[in-house]
């Protein structure tokens, strides 16, 4: 791909001064970057695929299930018990540094070929660049991937150059590839640009790629105020969600905290609190609200209130259907029938049937939106025994549950009572 741009042009001129992988950088990939296998054998040797040192191992648990080093190379292994002699993978390194007042990411893929009772075989090879400006512009150098009948984002042809790629011309879903590219293992030693030095970066990443967090700190002068009074947590918390969609709902909060040196210790915590403060319409700008000496109390506390409110606003919805409710089923309305000791009678409103399913502990609440059914209620001496939902198509009972929507003593009773009234029911519908 051509440079489009000058700033594409100045990165093409920068990138010819960019200089080799050294030795060292290299090596460290091999140490650190791939993943050495300690192959076990089912009679407990293990084996170091690094340097081919054997021992013999303490027992199956111990040996795979908590950390193993090499006695010899004090290499960390991955033990698997297996008898397969030949493994292969392939790993990410990543170097930051800086050409020619541009930040680099550099992304190597590192390969190891082990074979049992041979030393590996190492070989590397640099995919992928990543060159930011000062004021948060970037561009991808890469190598061309295999996308003919493969699904891997990471299938190299090793033997084309680096060059400038158009970020989502490689697929039909626009997707940014070069972005789900793994960062890997990154270099120790860092080289910064000084704008990125005077936004406080000290080569913590916070779980985020290097790409994303350094155009953050370049572009907006919040993150940098985050990294610089310490609200780390906060800035990880907002990275995660999505800094662009959420830093503007929670910004006016985050210079209260500031301005009274409170330090946010639980983000995911604050920013749900947060949330309910702005449902409760409560002053986000005030120190009283957003730095609560106790955190968790005062979110726990809200979000019962919300909970309550979620309640109140769902009963006002289904209480608007009460006119739909009435019209639908006002013909049954004071039909009760009664054998001496039981007496059933229809519910005769939307709050009678809401409290009935409170009390009674099942779903019947939201039964009363059903065209076919007609809902009624077995009581002894005024206490709910039952509840019945009578099919007004089949003339039946389709149920009869009590508390917990388990039967009582008196169901068949109850079931028995409804059957001989059904023609009451019928009597009224087809009024």
């Amino acid at each position: 791909m051509k440079a489009k741009n000058k700033f594409q042009q100045g990165v093409v001129e920068a990138s010819k001064k960019l200089p080799k992988l050294t030795r060292k950088q290299i090596q460290w990939g091999y140490d650190n970057a791939i993943e050495h296998i300690g192959r076990r054998t089912d009679e407990g040797t293990i084996t170091c695929t690094k340097c081919g040192h054997s021992w013999q191992g303490t027992g199956y648990l111990v040996d795979t299930l908590t950390d193993c080093n090499c006695p010899n190379c004090q290499t960390k292994l991955a033990v698997k018990t297996t008898k397969k002699r030949v493994f292969s993978g392939s790993y990410y390194m990543t170097i930051v540094t800086a050409c020619e007042g541009f930040q680099v990411l550099r992304t190597i893929m590192v390969k190891c070929v082990a074979k049992v009772g041979a030393l590996p075989q190492y070989s590397h090879s640099e995919v992928m660049q990543r060159w930011i400006a000062p004021d948060g512009k970037y561009c991808t150098f890469a190598r061309l991937r295999q996308t003919l009948g493969t699904c891997y984002i990471d299938s190299w042809i090793f033997h084309t150059p680096l060059e400038l790629r158009s970020e989502n011309s490689n697929n039909k879903f626009c997707l940014n590839v070069y972005d789900r590219i793994g960062t890997g293992e990154i270099y120790p030693r860092q080289k910064l640009i000084p704008e990125l030095k005077r936004t406080g970066y000290k080569k913590a990443f916070y779980g985020q790629k290097p790409l994303d967090l350094f155009r953050t700190l370049l572009t907006d002068n919040r993150a940098e105020t985050l990294l610089k009074t310490g609200q780390t947590k906060l800035l990880k918390r907002l990275l995660d969600m999505g800094w662009q969609r959420n830093i503007d709902n929670y910004w006016a909060s985050v210079r209260i905290c500031i301005r009274n040196n409170y330090t946010i210790k639980d983000a995911t915590l604050w920013c749900d609190y947060i949330d309910l403060l702005r449902f409760f319409g409560k002053d986000l700008h005030n120190a009283k609200y957003v730095c609560p000496t106790d955190l968790k109390a005062e979110h726990d506390r809200y979000v019962v209130k919300k909970a309550k409110a979620d309640a109140r606003l769902e009963l006002e919805k289904q209480l608007e259907k009460e006119a739909e409710y009435r019209q639908a089923k006002e013909k049954f309305f004071g039909l009760v029938f009664s054998d001496g000791i039981i007496s059933i009678r229809v519910l005769e409103s939307v709050a009678e049937v809401l409290l009935e399913g409170r009390l009674m502990h099942h779903c019947v609440s939201g039964y009363h939106s059903k065209v076919d059914s007609l809902i009624l209620s077995a009581c002894i001496d005024g206490k709910r025994i039952e509840t019945i939902e009578v099919s007004l198509s089949q003339l039946k009972v389709i149920q009869s549950r009590g508390v917990c929507n388990r039967n009582t003593k008196y169901h068949n009773r109850i079931v028995h009572l409804v059957n001989q009234n059904i023609p009451l029911i019928e009597q009224r519908l087809t009024a």
